[in-house]
């Protein structure tokens, strides 16, 4: 490995899920401005919503997402008729002129609803919204909250897809991130998934984490394969206990380092190739005739805030605390506290809080990143051509960071190409796009 490449295995750099990110985003933006972009919406406009259940009843010590810890159901139950609220507002806002073309619920642990909860949160979107008769419906799930009721109550709700968190099967591994789940458990509610007519199923699995080595990295991607998932991810674990505290009860010198990340990360996309897998992108994986593999083929490959999808609705409605909604003029963050998220949810109103409005170069500078993330590759007449007001300046920046990085990014005529050896750190290649970051101000995870 070069010395380069040693340095770069040390940069924090965001995961550019959205461009600007999340902490560069200001109170600026609030229920007003998403009221406004909600109502601008083009008649017939194909949108995707994202429903965040804040929710688990065991607090995995690895977790980096917005959750509360509960071991009682009441306080579910209050959330969601405050949540049913926030979508009839929604929806009334939005005056029936657009279509659900995916739904995505996730969390914390949606499977933390109670059966008859989740057909009822399910049907108030269908009563509120129009959505499509083939509408994309996935499901976060925790495989120990499974029931037999609880996955017929998903069959009934419509889910197409599922994703099931894994991360690890090796019980010393388990015990470190306190999150166990057996071989076996996690198998049934796969078989229980197709049994009931999912037509895809995710499994997510984390490598970086605290007493893994490639023995036990192997061994659960060769368990997880077994079980043929249609897709696999495979991110590296975020330790950023300055942001989730939980994750101070993990001892950084149980965590493997820069170099050991990421010969795991190699090994398992190797074994994971090598089962018949087309990879997508830095850490996704799937079967050569499902749909995230068609359209990474076809340039199609889009990034959101779940990671890479082929979902190619332009606008994204979060509902529930700390969810994001992008519009085509910016990003909106709903109150991430549940007591702000319910003062404004019954004030008949968005709940946001922060966001960010773009401008032509954050627009610009959004699609250039998706661009090398997705296909590490970008066409420079495709950019002038959509952004032609600031398309030749971007292009400049793009010439400078190729000529002041060419181990990294080379210009090949008129395209924009990562080279091989950085494409497992074309996070770092694309934060040299990034201008907020030079501003500074936020803290991020290790590149790779």
């Amino acid at each position: 490995m070069t010395a380069h490449l040693q340095k770069i295995l040390s940069e924090n750099v965001p995961r550019y899920t959205s461009y600007p990110t999340a902490p560069h985003f200001h109170a600026g933006i609030g229920p007003s401005q998403t009221r406004k972009w909600l109502s601008q919406l083009p008649a017939g406009d194909a949108i995707s919503l994202y429903v965040h259940v804040p929710f688990c009843d065991k607090l995995c010590w690895f977790c980096a997402c917005h959750t509360k810890h509960t071991r009682r159901y009441e306080p579910v139950a209050a959330y969601l008729a405050i949540l049913e609220q926030e979508i009839r507002a929604v929806s009334s806002l939005v005056a029936g002129n657009v279509r659900i073309r995916a739904i995505h619920f996730g969390g914390g642990s949606p499977t933390m609803l109670e059966p008859q909860d989740f057909m009822r949160l399910a049907g108030q979107i269908r009563a509120s919204f129009h959505v499509d008769r083939d509408v994309e419906m996935s499901v976060e799930i925790d495989p120990n909250d499974m029931t037999d009721a609880k996955l017929d109550a998903l069959a009934v709700a419509g889910l197409t897809r599922a994703s099931l968190g894994v991360q690890d099967f090796d019980p010393r591994v388990q015990n470190a991130i306190n999150r166990h789940q057996s071989f076996d458990l996690t198998q049934k509610v796969v078989d229980g998934l197709r049994s009931r007519g999912a037509v895809s199923v995710n499994l997510d699995l984390l490598y970086g984490l605290p007493h893994q080595t490639e023995q036990t990295v192997a061994a659960t991607v060769r368990q997880a394969l077994s079980m043929r998932p249609d897709r696999i991810a495979l991110f590296g674990y975020a330790h950023v206990p300055w942001f989730k505290k939980h994750q101070t009860m993990i001892d950084e010198a149980w965590l493997p380092d820069g170099e050991e990340r990421l010969v795991q990360s190699r090994l398992a996309a190797a074994i994971i190739q090598s089962a018949g897998y087309v990879p997508i992108g830095i850490d996704h994986f799937a079967v050569p005739d499902d749909s995230l593999a068609r359209a990474a083929l076809s340039g199609r490959l889009r990034r959101n805030f779940q990671g890479y999808t082929d979902d190619q609705c332009e606008t994204l409605i979060g509902l529930g605390p700390s969810s994001i909604s992008r519009f085509r003029q910016g990003y909106a963050q709903n109150a991430p506290a549940m007591a702000d998220y319910e003062r404004l949810a019954r004030a008949d109103g968005p709940t946001t809080v922060r966001g960010i409005e773009l401008t032509q170069f954050d627009a610009a500078t959004g699609w250039i990143i998706e661009r090398l993330m997705c296909d590490f590759r970008f066409q420079a007449d495709a950019l002038t051509r959509l952004f032609p007001t600031c398309g030749a300046v971007m292009l400049a920046k793009a010439s400078a960071i190729a000529r002041n990085n060419p181990e990294m990014l080379r210009q090949e005529g008129r395209c924009f190409v990562v080279s091989s050896a950085y494409r497992p750190f074309v996070r770092t290649v694309t934060s040299r796009f990034d201008r907020y970051l030079e501003m500074g101000g936020a803290r991020h995870s290790v590149a790779v």
